[in-house]
């Protein structure tokens, strides 16, 4: 491969958006130009940037994500964000459906004297994920969302994350090619409404949390009143943050013996 010139028209070819800044990666990344040309071939065959280079770019720091595994994507920081501006000092966080742990490494980063852990189902995001946690002092469980959990942490979770999924099972046919061919179905599709996985976590969540302790899930602002009425149905107050710039939104909830968190936007 020659200039860097070339590798933006071929990423632009290729209907890549980002054509410039994705050549800057991949020339970044690639030791020799054979192995440049042949990053950029199986980008322009559909992979991922994320998974050709095998990382991707969250709240500063570089999380390692191997081919297979969900790609963090950037509005998913509002997560970080709200968890850094809500923990307390040696807060104890739990951060389910982690994928490559791309919340908790950042947690683990931002929190440095907080307790960690985070827990998936599906083995190969675990293996990513103790790669991307495990240095900064976090724990990796493997297994279906609660279940990984050391029984230990019960009635002592100050913030319990989830980005599980939400897309409806009848949706993810019109997701990007990227997603739908790259990443597992199993965090992709959150059921028919896609909120199957919000109910699961907002009904196992009061038997983890400390009283006041909070659940702060990802979802999206069509589907947030049916991620609050699951939280609300277990016994939380709700309220709902968002941000236009990230195109984010989450809602968070908390246990009882607390009041009500205050509603934000960013």
């Amino acid at each position: 491969m020659g200039s860097i010139e070339a590798v933006v028209g071929a990423l632009r070819g290729a209907g890549c958006v980002f054509a410039e800044e994705e050549a800057e990666v991949l020339a970044g990344s690639a030791g020799s130009a054979e192995e440049l040309a042949a990053m950029l071939a199986r980008r322009v065959a559909g992979v991922p940037l994320e998974h050709v280079v095998g990382w991707a770019e969250f709240r500063g720091l570089r999380i390692m994500v191997d081919e297979g595994v969900f790609v963090p994507r950037r509005r998913t920081e509002l997560l970080v964000e709200q968890g850094v501006a809500l923990a307390a000092p040696g807060a104890v966080i739990v951060d389910l459906c982690c994928g490559s742990a791309a919340v908790a490494t950042a947690l683990a980063v931002e929190l440095p004297d907080a307790e960690v852990h985070a827990a998936d189902v599906d083995p190969a995001a675990v293996r990513c994920a103790r790669r991307n946690l495990e240095p900064r002092g976090g724990r990796v469980h493997a297994g279906d969302l609660d279940a990984a959990l050391p029984p230990d942490l019960r009635g002592r979770v100050d913030l319990l994350f989830a980005n599980a999924p939400y897309v409806p099972t009848a949706e993810v046919a019109f997701m990007p090619p990227e997603a739908r061919d790259h990443e597992p179905l199993v965090a992709l599709d959150g059921g028919a409404d896609g909120l199957d996985l919000h109910r699961r976590i907002a009904a196992l969540a009061p038997g983890w949390l400390r009283p006041g302790g909070l659940l702060l899930i990802e979802t999206s602002r069509r589907q947030a009143p049916g991620t609050a009425a699951a939280m609300v149905a277990h016994g939380m107050g709700t309220a709902l943050t968002s941000s236009a710039e990230l195109d984010a939104t989450v809602v968070i909830g908390v246990s009882a013996g607390a009041s009500r968190p205050r509603r934000s936007s960013t």
